[in-house]
């Protein structure tokens, strides 16, 4: 029964890829041809207001491209691919980076409690282990799991990664006011609030060059304003 459901969604095309990029001229054409590759088409990439040519060639790509003048921030960025995804009649909407740090193979995976087991959310998780993702970022991931446990009462193993599967309705209901990185962070938020289902399944990860590199990442520095971020929007 359930592999005819998604034999049902992946014919009729009801699963929407969303890409938020900014200044990812030099990998976006393969991330969507990778995207492609696994058979998902309809795909809408969100340019974050870059300054070189994510737009114009996503666009050249056959998806469904939209811009921000100016840069607004990922949660931005996501928040605008998901309005468009829903108004497109998604059933299902996966959020995925622009930077080719996600895996498109790994989007079955992220559907498919969605599609079997009517789970509202799936959380992709990353592999917490040394030398497969960088030390840095183990830390920083356990401090925001803290972080967003203290805050918003719900512990989750992952609350940074960006690689997620949403319902109709979760797409439709979660509302984070959040621009910037915390986005992700007060999707979780959003969870316990609503009382969504929800359920972690493990991602793979590439840390490349390339993307560690990125000015705009969430390191240590983006991590600590995010955390001032989260904490001052409990106090206002």
């Amino acid at each position: 029964m359930c592999l005819e459901k998604i034999g049902k969604y992946m014919n009729k095309t009801n699963v929407f890829i969303v890409i938020a990029a900014y200044n990812e001229e030099m990998v976006i054409e393969d991330v969507i041809d990778e995207i492609q590759h696994h058979n998902y088409h309809n795909i809408v990439v969100v340019d974050d207001g870059s300054k070189d040519f994510t737009f114009d060639k996503s666009k050249k790509k056959g998806v469904i491209a939209l811009r921000h003048r100016i840069n607004r921030g990922k949660g931005a960025a996501v928040k605008t691919g998901i309005v468009a995804a829903n108004r497109l009649g998604a059933d299902v909407i996966v959020t995925i980076d622009g930077d080719g740090q996600h895996d498109p193979s790994d989007i079955k995976n992220l559907t498919e409690p969605i599609i079997c087991e009517n789970i509202e959310v799936v959380l992709g998780v990353r592999r917490k282990i040394k030398g497969e993702m960088p030390y840095i970022k183990i830390i920083a991931n356990k401090i925001g799991n803290l972080v967003t446990f203290l805050l918003y009462g719900i512990h989750v193993s992952d609350s940074q990664s960006g690689y997620r599967a949403y319902s109709r309705y979760a797409a439709k209901i979660i509302d984070t006011k959040a621009d910037k990185y915390e986005y992700d962070s007060k999707v979780i938020r959003e969870i316990n609030n609503n009382r969504l289902s929800f359920k972690e399944v493990p991602i793979q990860v590439r840390y490349t060059e390339y993307s560690m590199g990125k000015a705009q990442k969430q390191g240590f520095i983006n991590g600590l304003k995010t955390m001032f971020r989260m904490i001052w929007g409990m106090i206002v």
